[in-house]
C-alpha cells in the first residue's frame, strides 16, 4: 500500500487551503504537517523546509518520492494521478473556463496581498496597517468584480456546472480572505451563492481553517 500524501500546510494559507480541499474532493487521505508562517520568524524559511520547496511558500505536497509545488500545480497533478472524482470538466472549453477562474484568484489576485507582499509593503515602504489593508480590499475588490460577471448566468450550483471543482477550490479560500478582510459582499451575490453551496460539503468543512489541527484564533 503508498503512504498517504503529506502537505506541509498552514492554517492560514489561502495555498494550502486550496489543496486541502483538492484533496478532499478526490477522497485522498494525507498527513498534514503544519509550517508556521509567523512563529520563529516564519517556519518556511528554515533550511529544512527551504530543501523540500526553494521558494519558502506553501503548500507543499509529498507524494511517495515526489515533492510538489504550486497550488495549481498540486492539483493538476492530483488530477492526472487520481482521476476518479474530476476537478476539470471532460471537455476542452470546459477546461479551459475552470483554469481561468482558477487562476483569476490563484494567479492574477492572491499573490498581491500574501503575507510577503504585506511585510515588504511595510517594510519597505513603510505602509501601514490601514493601508496595507486598503491595498488587500482593492485587489479583492478587483477580482470579484471580474468573477461575479463571469459566474453570473452560467446556471451551475458551482463554478461550473453541478459539481465542485477546481475553481470552487481557489474561489472559497478567496472569500474566506474577503470576510478577513472586510470586504463587502453584497455586490456578488453568484460569489456568495457558490460559497454557501460550497460550505454545505464535507470536503469544504474539512479543508476550513478552523478546521486544522493548528488552528489558533486571531485577536
Amino acid at each position: 500500500m503508498n503512504p498517504s500524501p503529506i502537505l506541509y500546510s498552514y492554517w492560514r494559507s489561502s495555498a494550502a487551503y486550496r489543496v486541502r480541499i483538492a484533496l478532499n474532493l478526490k477522497g485522498i487521505a494525507y498527513e498534514t504537517r503544519t509550517v508556521h508562517l509567523v512563529a520563529n520568524g516564519g517556519e518556511h524559511h528554515s533550511e529544512a523546509y527551504r530543501a523540500l520547496n526553494p521558494l519558502e511558500l506553501l503548500p507543499t505536497l509529498i507524494d511517495g518520492t515526489a515533492v510538489l509545488t504550486q497550488s495549481l500545480a498540486i492539483m493538476e497533478y492530483l488530477e492526472e494521478t487520481r482521476p476518479e472524482v474530476p476537478l476539470l470538466p471532460a471537455d476542452p472549453l470546459g477546461r479551459a473556463r475552470v483554469r481561468a477562474l482558477a487562476q483569476a484568484v490563484a494567479v492574477d489576485t492572491h499573490p498581491l496581498a500574501n503575507l510577503r507582499v504585506l511585510n515588504a509593503l511595510g517594510t519597505q515602504f513603510g505602509a501601514t496597517q490601514e493601508q496595507r489593508m486598503a491595498w488587500t480590499r482593492h485587489w479583492i475588490t478587483v477580482c470579484f468584480d471580474a468573477l461575479e460577471t463571469m459566474l453570473a448566468g452560467q446556471g451551475g450550483r458551482f463554478c461550473h456546472g453541478a459539481l465542485p471543482g477546481m475553481a470552487d477550490a481557489c474561489l472559497v479560500p478567496q472569500v474566506y480572505n474577503a470576510h478577513r478582510w472586510n470586504v463587502p459582499m453584497e455586490p456578488y451575490p453568484t460569489i456568495a451563492r457558490i460559497h454557501a453551496q460550497c460550505a454545505t460539503l464535507d470536503a469544504f468543512a474539512r479543508a476550513a481553517p478552523e478546521a486544522q489541527p493548528d488552528y489558533t484564533p486571531m485577536p
